[in-house]
């Protein structure tokens, strides 16, 4: 059998506060879990597509699509503050145990429906190239500038990013376009040497190579506001979603 190189780990915690069961929400005909395990499937990479979940109706959701549910997700590590490292921490772990390993493992959320295979088969080939890096994460320019962001304590504000040039304008006051580019993070997947997790603890270490998602690839569902614009967008073609 051949050695295990990469494994996909796609993280489908069973509450959600913003979008009831988002996880497994209806989109096209097909629950949105599929569309991730779909792509993975035809990436053509991965030597086990594992689905970490701590419900087991999401789990038979699942392995209807094609995953590998080999264990539910303890209930610690699925509560609305658990940080990634931990479920990541105890799937590796246990899939050891299993004797599922690999040196390398993605993240592909649920939530981001339109990153393809081809996105992925991307994502590998750039992340493979760079030798040196630790993990790869999909990032995406902003839209709305943290120059223009502010924090309130009391009745005051402060910018959360300030222009190191105090004689200049604020930035708060400039058009986006003078603005320094500042690029925010998306779902559509993360890349990482395993052995961070085991000898680090955490999945991105300190050289974390960018991977720009194009188009819709990075789409983020998370409100009823993003549920209702991807349905938009696959009705009206400026989406295609494969055919499950």
């Amino acid at each position: 059998m051949k050695e295990p190189h990469c494994i996909a780990l796609i993280p489908a915690r069973f509450g959600s506060k913003r979008v009831h069961n988002k996880n497994i929400l209806p989109l096209a005909g097909h629950p949105l879990i599929a569309y991730s395990i779909y792509a993975a499937i035809h990436s053509g990479i991965f030597s086990e597509i594992i689905v970490s979940t701590d419900h087991p109706d999401i789990a038979h959701v699942a392995r209807t699509y094609g995953a590998t549910v080999p264990f539910l997700r303890p209930a610690a590590f699925a509560t609305d503050t658990s940080p990634d490292i931990e479920w990541v921490d105890v799937t590796i772990k246990k899939l050891m145990v299993l004797g599922i390993h690999a040196p390398f493992f993605f993240l592909l959320r649920p939530t981001s429906p339109f990153r393809t295979s081809e996105t992925i088969q991307r994502a590998w080939e750039q992340f493979l190239a760079d030798t040196e890096a630790d993990s790869l994460r999909a990032v995406e320019l902003c839209t709305q500038h943290p120059a223009k962001m502010w924090q309130i304590a009391g009745n005051r504000m402060t910018q959360v990013m300030n222009n190191p040039n105090s004689t200049d304008v604020p930035w708060h006051s400039m058009q986006y376009q003078s603005l320094p580019q500042v690029y925010v993070q998306n779902a559509s997947l993360e890349i990482a040497h395993t052995s961070l997790v085991l000898d680090q603890g955490t999945i991105s270490g300190d050289k974390i190579l960018p991977f720009l998602t194009e188009g819709y690839e990075g789409y983020d569902i998370n409100t009823e506001k993003d549920v209702i614009y991807a349905q938009y967008l696959v009705e009206t073609g400026k989406v295609r979603l494969p055919t499950i």
